[in-house]
């Protein structure tokens, strides 16, 4: 299949490599640091295995990519503060059969892409993953790597399709039988430690983990967090009902327990000073327990403890 990358970040590059490595035909879009990834190429050192793509398809911007060819699927690893200018980003190479996967943390993405292309063809990708980048050009994949496929409306056959796409990948790909669900399932972990790690000063997902009293925060946060999907699940009529089980504190904690000492990725944006993707990941969901009415004090405080740290680099 012919794959655009649009957002070829971290996360975005790896799997777009790995696609390519699988042997289809991935095109990037390399806004910045193009001439680099012209000469080096693309480079992913990873636990699964190093990528080297020596000559990748590339371009720096999204015309010159879609006056190449029409992709079969969009890849979009755009960051969620970028979600108001993605129909200018990405649809000039929205054909009338091309797919969306956004592999976009946070609350809500889906539904920004079905606002302005065919519902039908927009996916979810949640990636169970520790990836940093040195640069457009090389990619380190540090630990773990899985990633859940939703679709905006739950059909199963296009799941199915969506599937297909990485048949012979170096991925491990799982299925969402709820999208919502598998959204918030995410922010269990990304709302207590993207937003502690933060807070803290810009630490590193293990001094969480040796903080009894920061440990704790994390815990009450991915209860609360588990408070507010249950209660939106419920407003979602499926049969069976879908919920969260409490387990999945635990399972959370003992995942994170034994990854690497890793840099979360709103963390990052803020120690080098980028703006913090706070409404997808944090403010959205505050809002919905709000509306839900669940009680999300931790959730809440967190929040506007953020927004206030991001007002004041403006």
């Amino acid at each position: 299949m012919k794959i655009a990358v649009v957002g070829a970040g971290a996360v975005g590059t790896y799997y777009g490599a790995r696609l390519a490595e699988a042997g289809h035909e991935v095109g990037f879009v390399i806004r910045s640091e193009f001439d680099l990834v012209s000469k080096a190429g693309i480079t992913v050192l990873s636990k699964d295995g190093d990528i080297h793509l020596k000559d990748p398809l590339i371009a720096p911007n999204v015309e010159k990519l879609a006056a190449q060819f029409e992709p079969d699927w969009v890849l979009c690893g755009l960051k969620a503060t970028a979600l108001d200018i993605s129909q200018e980003l990405i649809s000039p190479l929205m054909g009338s059969k091309t797919r969306m996967l956004a592999i976009i943390n946070g609350l809500g993405i889906e539904e920004e892409f079905a606002s302005w292309m065919t519902p039908d063809l927009v996916f979810g990708g949640l990636a169970f993953t520790c990836i940093n980048r040195d640069n457009a050009s090389l990619v380190n994949h540090l630990d773990y790597g899985p990633l859940t496929v939703a679709h905006f409306g739950d059909n199963s056959k296009r799941l199915e399709e969506a599937q297909s796409l990485w048949n012979g990948a170096k991925v491990d790909v799982s299925l969402a039988d709820s999208r919502i669900a598998a959204r918030y399932q995410k922010l269990c972990w990304n709302i207590p430690f993207n937003g502690l790690c933060v807070l803290e000063g810009g630490v590193t997902t293990d001094k969480i983990m040796r903080n009894p009293r920061l440990r704790a925060k994390a815990e009450s946060l991915m209860n609360e967090v588990i408070a507010i999907a249950n209660a939106d699940l419920s407003t979602v009529a499926t049969s069976p009902a879908i919920a969260l089980d409490v387990i999945l504190v635990e399972q959370m904690m003992t995942m994170t327990e034994a990854m690497v000492d890793y840099r979360p990725s709103t963390m990052i944006d803020f120690v080098e000073g980028r703006e913090m993707e706070i409404d997808a990941i944090f403010s959205r969901p505050l809002q919905r327990g709000r509306e839900l009415g669940v009680q999300c004090d931790e959730l809440a405080s967190l929040t506007r403890q953020l927004i206030e740290l991001d007002s004041r680099k403006s």
